[in-house]
């Protein structure tokens, strides 16, 4: 599940790296959020973060296949990946989104 491999290649290694980084964390779990998987920009997360750390950390998810990134040239637009990840991650999404929901509420996993 690379970016720039065949989608059955899964490379836990760079999966967790990128996952490593809160942001890109957030970023991950928002897009999940969404159950009808709709197209997002950039700049609609709310990273606190200049322009190219935000460009860098998606650049990461995508490197990672955990994003389909569309450039329109002026703007971007991402994409989660849900159906590659369930199928070769299966899991994984439900414990990004319970990691959120316990650190939202002061529990712990």
């Amino acid at each position: 599940m690379t970016g720039s491999g065949p989608a059955g290649d899964v490379d836990l290694g760079t999966v967790f790296r990128a996952l490593a980084d809160e942001h890109r964390r957030t970023v991950i779990v928002e897009l999940a959020a969404d159950g009808s998987d709709s197209e997002r920009t950039c700049n609609s997360f709310a990273l606190p973060m200049s322009k190219q750390t935000q460009t860098h950390h998606f650049r990461v998810l995508r490197e990672a296949g955990l994003i389909h990134e569309i450039n329109y040239g002026n703007r971007k637009g991402i994409r989660l990946r849900r159906a590659e990840i369930d199928r070769r991650l299966p899991g994984l999404l439900d414990l990004l989104a319970a990691e959120r929901r316990d650190t939202a509420t002061g529990g712990s996993a």
